[in-house]
C-alpha cells in the first residue's frame, strides 16, 4: 500500500520532538503500571532492623503488606516517579536516537556497537535528572515511612542530609545504568532483528524483544541495585553503619559482611518480574506514541 507507515524508518526521520515525547509517554507508562513489585523489590533490599519488615518473598511480602498497612502501601511514591520519569525518559530516548542516528545505528546489518554506545549515553542523561527522584521514591517505599509526600519528602531530606543525598548513589547508578542499557538496548536490537527481518510494524515483536531484554539486563545489575538502595535508604535506617555509609565500596562490605554472596541477589526476582513486563511495556508504548505523535 502505497500510504502504509515505514515502521523501521520512524527513528532516522521522526525528529527529535517525536522521540523525546514518545519515551516521556513510554516512561511513565513503564513505571506506574509496575509499581508496586517495585516497592517490594526495595523493601526486599534494605538491611531492615525489625522483623516486621523482613519478607522471604514476592508471596510473603504482597500479603504482609496489603493486610498490615493496606493496598495503598504499595503505591507510595509512585508520583515521585510519574513526576521525574516523563522528563528523564525523555532525555533517555531522544539522546538514544540522536547518538544511534550518529554512530551509524539505522544503518543496514548488525549495528550492536552503535546501539550500545547509544543506550550508555542516553543513560548517563537521563539518570542525571532521574537520581533525586528516584531517592525519594525509595524513601516513601521503606517499611514505615514518615514521608506522604513527594515535596515533603524532598525538604526535609534536603534539610537533613543536603544535596549530596540526592547524589550520593549517583555513581553506584551509572555503574548499574549504563550496562543495564547497554545490555537491554543490544539485546532489544538483536531479538527484534532476529524476530522481524523484514522490519515491518509488529507490537508483538516489539513486546518480547523488550521483555526478554528487560530481564535479561536486570538479572545480571541485580547486585549493583542493591548497593543503590543501600545508599538512597540509608537517611532511614536505624542502623548507625549503614546510615553512615559514604559510597558504593561502603554498600558492598556492608552486603557482603551481613548476607554474603547471596546478599547481592536481594530483590532479585521482583526486579527481573518488574522490568520483563516494564520494558515490554515501554518499548511498546515508546515505538507506538512515536508512530502516533509522528502521525
Amino acid at each position: 500500500m502505497a500510504d502504509e507507515v515505514d515502521y523501521e524508518a520512524l527513528p532516522s526521520n521522526a525528529g527529535l520532538a517525536v522521540n523525546m515525547a514518545a519515551g516521556a509517554l513510554a516512561g511513565i507508562t513503564e513505571h506506574a503500571v509496575m509499581f508496586p513489585i517495585d516497592s517490594i523489590k526495595t523493601r526486599m533490599q534494605v538491611f531492615a532492623t525489625s522483623p516486621a519488615a523482613v519478607y522471604t518473598g514476592i508471596g510473603n511480602a504482597f500479603t504482609r503488606i496489603s493486610s498490615t498497612e493496606g493496598m495503598r502501601a504499595l503505591w507510595r511514591g509512585v508520583s515521585s516517579v510519574i513526576i521525574g520519569a516523563g522528563p528523564a525518559h525523555a532525555v533517555h530516548f531522544g539522546m538514544y536516537e540522536a547518538v544511534k542516528e550518529l554512530a551509524g545505528g539505522n544503518e543496514g546489518g548488525n549495528q550492536w556497537l552503535a546501539t550500545s554506545l547509544a543506550g550508555a549515553s542516553a543513560t548517563i542523561a537521563s539518570d542525571a535528572l532521574m537520581n533525586p527522584f528516584d531517592v525519594i521514591k525509595q524513601r516513601m517505599q521503606v517499611h514505615q515511612s514518615e514521608f506522604r509526600s513527594v515535596f515533603t519528602a524532598l525538604r526535609v531530606v534536603y534539610r537533613n542530609e543536603g544535596l549530596a543525598a540526592f547524589y550520593v548513589s549517583y555513581p553506584t547508578t551509572l555503574t548499574m545504568s549504563v550496562p543495564f542499557t547497554a545490555v537491554q538496548f543490544t539485546v532489544y536490537e538483536q531479538i527484534k532483528r532476529l524476530f522481524n527481518p523484514t522490519g515491518e510494524y509488529s507490537p508483538v515483536t516489539h513486546m518480547i524483544a523488550g521483555g526478554l531484554a528487560g530481564g535479561v539486563a536486570a538479572g545480571v545489575t541485580t547486585p549493583l541495585d542493591v548497593a543503590k538502595t543501600v545508599l538512597q535508604t540509608r537517611g532511614t535506617s536505624h542502623d548507625q553503619e549503614i546510615r553512615k555509609v559514604g559510597g558504593m565500596a561502603d554498600a558492598f562490605r556492608i552486603i557482603w559482611r551481613r548476607d554474603g554472596l547471596r546478599g547481592f541477589s536481594r530483590g532479585l526476582s521482583p526486579r527481573v518480574l518488574t522490568h520483563m513486563p516494564s520494558n515490554a511495556l515501554c518499548w511498546l508504548s515508546y515505538e507506538f506514541f512515536k508512530v502516533a505523535i509522528r502521525e
